[in-house]
């Protein structure tokens, strides 16, 4: 099987065994799960030092991470979101919970954030502190599965080509048990590592590993270039 093929592979599994364990919701194929536990999840992440030194906090959309997004909020740290599909020149939405007059779980919510928070370039960003992805499937080595749509991996390549996100930075995901698979995972050149995992029940450090210098063109479907114009300025002097 190709490289995407043994991804998907994982992904059918996991999501199987969520659906059928009533962890997730029978409609969580092809989507970050939303799981059981999230908001436990969450607040064990609140309780580790590299989120207490956090000040700035870039996170995924999905509901399986609003709990996280709330508690950053509920926290004083500064929240930036990614754009659903980044479909913005202005891919993320900046959240400040001091200028922010809504409830934290409802300021994080992405419906919410679309209508009440202001859309940020990347000039206009902080150097982010920690960042928050969803997953499908993970591994102790830190190795992750998204979903495959590949957004996590341009927006994190974003943010290290801009300085945003660098070796300080630590990337967390919070996901359920069932999640965490104890083999190997397939990667690519485009895909980072975690540095944290933590579950409904566990917080897991991952050994240290490199992480990509930014956007890898090579491995970007000219129709993901195509879709996502941040990405479209940038492709001809990249590719050439």
């Amino acid at each position: 099987m190709s490289l995407d093929e043994d991804k998907q592979a994982v992904r059918e599994r996991v999501w199987s065994a969520l659906i059928e364990g009533e962890i997730s919701t029978p409609d969580a194929r092809g989507y970050i799960p939303d799981f059981v536990g999230s908001d436990k999840a969450a607040e064990l992440l609140a309780a580790t030092p590299p989120w207490r030194k956090a000040r700035t906090v870039k996170a995924n959309p999905d509901t399986a991470q609003l709990p996280v997004r709330a508690r950053a909020l509920a926290d004083g740290k500064i929240l930036y979101m990614a754009v659903p599909k980044l479909a913005t020149i202005e891919p993320f939405y900046l959240i400040d919970p001091a200028r922010s007059a809504l409830p934290p779980a409802q300021a994080a919510s992405s419906k919410v954030a679309s209508d009440a928070s202001p859309r940020v370039g990347i000039e206009e960003m902080r150097p982010i502190d920690l960042v928050v992805c969803g997953t499908v499937a993970v591994n102790r080595e830190g190795v992750r599965l998204g979903k495959g749509a590949g957004y996590s991996d341009i927006e994190v390549g974003l943010l290290i080509e801009a300085g945003l996100v660098s070796d300080r930075t630590v990337i967390v995901t919070t996901v359920h048990s069932l999640q965490m698979v104890d083999e190997p995972l397939p990667e690519g050149e485009h895909d980072f590592r975690v540095d944290l995992i933590v579950t409904e029940k566990d917080v897991i450090a991952c050994p240290p590993h490199r992480r990509p210098d930014g956007l890898i063109w090579s491995s970007m479907p000219t129709e993901k270039i195509a879709a996502i114009p941040l990405l479209r300025g940038r492709a001809k002097n990249s590719l050439s």
